[in-house]
This record gives structure tokens, C-alpha cells and sequence, in this order.
């Protein structure tokens, strides 16, 4: 069985995908068991430093650097419960001493499995404004849309402010239903929760559309690939 390494970035999101890894393995390879499992990360100051200056190339230091220590600790590949940070993917992969899994492949992948054709996309600003869903989205065919500038600026203040530090209100998660309506009503059959703490607030059942969970939808993939042969 392969050596699942988490290159994390802030607590809520690395937790849920943590957790998904060591309780849904049961189901798969017997009571209590799960892969082996390394978790490393900077300070969640550090990732924000270079967020919001939009120094994507620092953040990729930080990333692979993870990623060495991770690998250090026997990792076989690893994976980042973090969509933004994505982002800084292509700056470092080509020196990661082992192989990663990227968290919008994963979420694309689902999409094309249930012939979604159009998804909203929610998370931070980078996310749904930035490539790293829109690039992986359109290699596969399927549209996206993302909310309006007011929306997208509450949405970006609700997961720095509170998710991230584990604050989950009924407001908040009024909100975020809110607006997965309104895509809805642009026509998105389905809506990718791209911050890993969203899907804590979104469950299926409150959500207007079929939500693609991208920290369990990782954590899944991560678990397949590390008990196949």
C-alpha cells in the first residue's frame, strides 16, 4: 500500500481531508485500517504572506518544500487539501521528488463521470477568478461560470475571515446557498465547492445543485490510488 503524503495549508480543510482518508478506508481494507499517512505544513502566515501579495512563486517554495519533507517521511506521492494554493502548482512540480495528484483534475474528473456540462465555481478569489479550475475544466469540455464581483468579494471575506479559522455561521452558510441558486438559475448542473473548508458549511442536502466536494473528492482519490496495485 502506497504512503499518502498531505502537503497542508490551513487546518480546517487539511483536517476534513485527513479524516475522509482514515475513515472511509475502513469500508475498503478492513476495520481500523487506512494507508499510512505523513502531513506537513508552514505556518498558515507564511501561505498568507505570499497570498496576498500574490507571490506565487514563494508559494511554491513553500510547497515543495513540504513536499520533501513529506517525501523524507516515505511518502510514495502527495496531494494539497488547498485549492488556492494550486496556483503555484506549475512552479514547482517539475522538481517535486515525488508525484502529486492536483485537486481540479480530481474535481474535472468527477464532473466528466456524471456528464456535468456547466459548473459554477466558489472559493477564494484566486480560485474563481484565477486558472486553476478554469484551465483543467476546459481541457476536459465542460463550461464554468462564477458569481458576480459582489458576490465573489463576500464569498472570498466569508472563507478568510471564518472558515478558515473555523467559524461556521447560519449566515454565512445562507449565503453561500444564496448564490449556488443563482447559478443555478444561469444554468450550472452542478457546482464545485473549490475551498476545502466549504463543503464543512454546503452539505448535499442544502445545496441547489449537486455540489463536487474537492477535499473529499481528493481525499477519495488519494485512497484509490494508494491501495492499487
Amino acid at each position: 500500500m502506497k504512503h499518502i503524503g498531505i502537503v497542508a495549508c490551513s487546518a480546517e480543510g487539511a483536517a476534513l481531508c485527513y479524516r475522509t482518508i482514515c475513515t472511509e478506508a475502513p469500508e475498503l481494507l478492513g476495520k481500523y485500517a487506512h494507508p499510512e499517512v505523513t502531513m506537513h505544513t508552514f505556518s498558515f502566515a507564511e501561505y498568507m504572506k505570499h497570498i496576498e501579495a500574490e507571490d506565487w512563486k514563494a508559494v511554491a517554495d513553500l510547497m515543495l518544500a513540504s513536499a520533501k519533507k513529506v517525501a523524507g517521511a516515505g511518502a510514495d506521492f502527495a496531494i494539497c487539501p488547498d485549492n488556492t494554493i494550486h496556483q503555484a502548482f506549475g512552479l514547482f512540480i517539475d522538481k517535486s521528488p515525488i508525484p502529486w495528484l492536483h485537486i481540479a483534475e480530481v474535481a474535472a474528473e468527477e464532473a466528466v463521470r456524471h456528464n456535468y456540462r456547466r459548473l459554477g465555481i466558489l472559493g477564494t478569489r484566486f480560485i474563481m477568478e484565477g486558472p486553476v479550475y478554469r484551465e483543467k475544466l476546459d481541457a476536459a469540455g465542460i463550461g464554468h461560470m462564477i458569481p458576480g464581483e459582489n458576490d465573489r468579494e463576500r464569498i472570498n471575506s466569508i472563507i478568510f475571515d471564518e472558515l478558515v479559522a473555523g467559524i461556521f455561521t447560519d449566515e454565512a452558510r445562507a449565503y453561500f446557498v444564496g448564490v449556488i441558486a443563482e447559478l443555478k438559475g444561469r444554468g450550472c448542473d452542478a457546482v464545485v465547492l473549490g475551498c476545502t473548508e466549504i463543503p464543512i458549511i454546503v452539505t448535499p442536502e442544502s445545496s441547489p445543485l449537486p455540489p463536487l466536494d474537492s477535499t473529499r473528492l481528493l481525499a477519495r482519490a488519494a485512497l484509490k490510488k494508494a491501495i492499487e496495485s
